[in-house]
């Protein structure tokens, strides 16, 4: 029986959860403020999401938009939002933390994955921001993290296929390498087939909305009418990378 891919959308919205769920995806990344690059979702969205939806949640824990070296004060922050997470019914937490000189803050995010457990953790794109991807994919294993969330480092996952097969080589069965970054129905089978990943992570265009070619930002204001087409669409361009997905398996098992 081949083994199943599993696609991980990210949404900021419960209406874009539901439809992501609709359209067939196994998992949602839970955010707000995804134009930013995503910050924590607010305690409201994980709870009114989790009560919407029944595939696992995995929130984003990132107190602001910017670079990932967090103060005491914010780190204070992150841990109240994992509690938060764990108490609101949420299967996962997404975060990430760097020290100054770009190294994963082993210690900190160590600490991080511990409150979070027994809910697993995947390290956020702050990987790709660290100053070397194969010495940061040692240290993000020495924290405990389940999963790293990547492009190699360039804007696109497409811009970066090589490095990643390496990572998810070099990475074997001691954690999950997720490619990310403009990944869509045009590109994800040759993503999942040159890295070999497991696990892959879209917003299905959402955190480019001009690219839809859907008239543009639907998503502001009170237009009913905008927000289920908005929804509509999101559940089609999900539901087609999931039927792409499911036409690929590989040997390796899914974790």
């Amino acid at each position: 029986m081949p083994n199943r891919l599993v696609l991980e959308i990210c949404v900021e919205s419960v209406d874009h959860a539901v439809a992501a769920e609709r359209g067939g995806a196994h998992r949602i990344e839970l955010c707000t403020d995804l134009s930013s690059g995503g910050v924590t979702p607010s305690a409201a969205l994980m709870q009114t999401a989790r009560h919407q939806v029944r595939i696992p949640i995995h929130a984003l824990i990132r107190p602001r938009a910017g670079n990932f070296c967090y103060s005491n004060d914010e780190l204070e922050i992150m841990r109240h939002d994992i509690r938060a997470a764990k108490q609101l019914g949420m299967d996962g937490v997404v975060l990430g933390v760097l020290q100054e000189n770009a190294r994963v803050d082993t210690e900190r995010t160590k600490a991080l994955v511990e409150l979070a457990h027994p809910l697993p953790v995947t390290f956020h794109r702050a990987f790709d921001a660290s100053h070397n991807l194969e010495t940061s994919l040692q240290d993000v294993i020495q924290t405990g993290a389940s999963r790293i969330l990547t492009s190699a480092g360039q804007p696109r996952a497409t811009d970066g296929l090589q490095t990643l097969a390496r990572l998810v080589q070099a990475a074997g069965e001691r954690i999950l390498i997720m490619p990310c970054g403009g990944i869509n129905s045009d590109n994800v089978l040759d993503i999942v087939r040159t890295t070999l990943a497991q696990e892959v992570h879209s917003s299905a265009g959402a955190s480019n909305p001009t690219s839809a070619g859907n008239g543009g930002d639907l998503s502001e204001g009170n237009n009913e009418a905008a927000s289920d087409l908005q929804a509509s669409l999101f559940e089609q361009k999900v539901a087609k990378l999931v039927s792409l997905l499911g036409g690929v398996s590989h040997h390796e098992p899914v974790r």
